[in-house]
């Protein structure tokens, strides 16, 4: 249970920083990526704070075992662009998505649902398995 909360807590805390910082709202995103129009650079601070945060998460991290790790590969490619576009056209991306669910009206839902169809499809044609006894996703088979 106490794990339960921390990742509630945690959630919490990272869904109010991502609407507070303006990342939930896809306009203020799009302005951003939008470097040779009407730019909005006020989220290069959000990132810039994002920067040291995550440098002690990977320092934490580098103390655990590490999980294997693949070649870059086309898929790994294709699928970067997939979300470049897709963040890039839509304003979203999935935490701020699921972030923005309660006030962002149908254009957060429509995000959602195919965030969620996408990753349906890609399980079912990707072979993954389940690690057994953990109820997890395995590492796609080849």
């Amino acid at each position: 249970m106490p794990r339960i909360l921390a990742a509630l807590a945690a959630g919490a805390l990272f869904g109010t920083g991502l609407v507070l910082s303006g990342m939930a709202n896809p306009a203020k995103v799009v302005a951003f990526l939008d470097v040779a129009g009407d730019w909005d650079p006020s989220l290069a601070f959000v990132m810039a704070g994002a920067i040291p945060v995550a440098a002690i998460g990977f320092r934490l991290g580098a103390r655990r075992a590490a999980p294997a790790r693949g070649a870059i590969d086309a898929r790994l490619l294709g699928g970067a662009v997939l979300f470049g576009l897709g963040w890039g056209l839509a304003g979203f991306c999935p935490g701020p998505a699921l972030a923005a669910l309660g006030f962002a009206g149908w254009k957060a839902a429509l995000f959602v649902a195919a965030m969620l169809a996408g990753m349906g499809l890609f399980h079912l044609t990707a072979g993954h398995r389940s690690v057994p006894g953990t109820g997890q996703a395995a590492a796609p088979t080849r």
